[in-house]
C-alpha cells in the first residue's frame, strides 16, 4: 500500500494501549529488513532516517525505495524524519514524500523550541510533526546532549502552543550505548501523560530492558524508537559472515546476512511493543 501518515498509526496505538515500533534505517538492506519484519508480524511500522543518514544519502533516495517497498506489503508503513535539525530539512523530506517528520529543537531555550516547532507545523500542513522538550541524553548523529528531564507543566504549554501531533519525552533514556542499566522515571512519565493528550514517544530505547519498555507503554508511550540496536545488529552480522567466509567478495552475501539479522530483531521488538497483529 502507499506510505501512510504516522498520525493515524499513533492514535490507534494510543487507543489500543500498545506502541508502534519506529526503526531507523541506514541503507536499502535495513529498510528491507524493517518492512519485511513488519509484514511478518502483521504490524504497522515507522521507518526512520536521521539528519545524519540523509547527509549520507538524500531524502529523495530513501523516499523512493521505501515507498516502493511499502507498495509491496499489506501492512501500513510511514516514513519519518527522525531528529530533523532544520526547517529546511523537514521541508525537503515532505517535498520528497516523507509522511511524518520530527523537528528537534530540544537544545534551544523553551521559546526558541516553540518558535522553530511552530514554523515546521505550519509548513507541514497535514503531515504530522513530532517534537521534543527536555533533552534525551547521549549522542545521535552530531547531536550530543546531557539529559534534562521533561517538565510536565512545560510539556502541556509546549504542545498547546505548537500543535504537534506527537511528543518525545525525556525521562532517563539516552541515545547510543548505555554504560549501565538505564533507570527511567516512570512516575514522571505518568505525570506527562496526564498533562499531554497527544501520543508520547520514547527515544533512546536501544538497550532498555523489555520490562521497562512495557512499563512505559502502559503509561502512555505510543511510539518506541530503535536506532543504535539495529546498527549494532546489522554490523555484527556482517562481521560474523565475513569472518566465517573470508573468501567472499559479493556484497549481496554479507549485506544479506545483516538484513536477515535486523529483520529477526525487528520482529522481536514489534512483539515487545505489543503491535503484532495490529495492522
Amino acid at each position: 500500500m502507499p506510505l501512510v501518515s504516522s498520525r493515524e498509526l499513533l492514535l490507534a496505538a494510543q487507543q489500543g494501549h500498545y506502541a508502534v515500533g519506529a526503526f531507523n534505517a541506514e541503507n536499502l538492506e535495513m529498510a528491507q529488513a524493517i518492512v519485511r519484519g513488519a509484514e511478518e508480524m502483521n504490524a504497522p511500522v515507522l521507518l526512520q532516517t536521521t539528519a545524519g543518514t540523509l547527509r549520507y544519502a538524500p531524502p529523495a533516495l530513501f523516499a523512493g525505495f521505501v515507498s516502493r517497498l511499502a507498495r509491496d506489503v499489506k501492512v501500513p508503513v510511514a516514513l519519518h524524519l527522525d531528529h530533523g535539525d532544520s526547517l529546511e530539512l523537514a521541508e525537503q523530506c515532505i517535498r520528497e514524500g516523507y509522511t511524518s517528520v520530527m523537528i528537534d529543537g530540544s537544545l534551544l531555550p523553551f521559546s526558541g523550541n516553540v518558535t522553530l516547532t511552530r514554523q515546521v507545523v505550519a509548513m507541514a500542513c497535514d503531515i504530522p510533526v513530532e517534537a521534543e522538550l527536555g533533552k534525551v541524553g547521549g549522542k545521535e548523529d552530531d547531536h550530543d546532549a546531557k539529559p534534562q528531564y521533561t517538565n510536565p507543566d512545560e510539556a502541556a504549554a509546549f504542545v498547546e502552543q505548537t500543535g504537534v501531533a506527537s511528543f518525545a519525552v525525556a525521562i532517563g533514556t539516552a541515545h547510543g550505548i548505555y554504560k549501565g542499566e538505564p533507570r527511567l522515571d516512570l512516575a514522571l512519565l505518568a505525570q506527562i501523560r496526564r498533562a499531554v493528550s497527544v501520543p508520547l514517544v520514547l527515544h533512546g530505547t536501544s538497550g532498555v530492558p523489555g520490562e521497562q519498555v512495557r512499563a512505559c507503554i502502559e503509561r502512555g508511550v505510543c511510539k518506541v524508537n530503535y536506532a543504535t540496536e539495529l546498527r549494532i545488529t546489522f554490523s555484527d552480522a556482517v562481521k560474523r559472515y565475513l569472518a566465517d567466509h573470508p573468501e567472499q567478495f559479493d556484497p549481496k552475501k554479507y549485506l544479506g546476512a545483516g538484513r536477515d539479522a535486523v529483520r529477526a530483531r525487528v520482529t522481536e521488538l514489534i512483539r515487545l511493543c505489543g503491535s503484532e497483529g495490529k495492522a
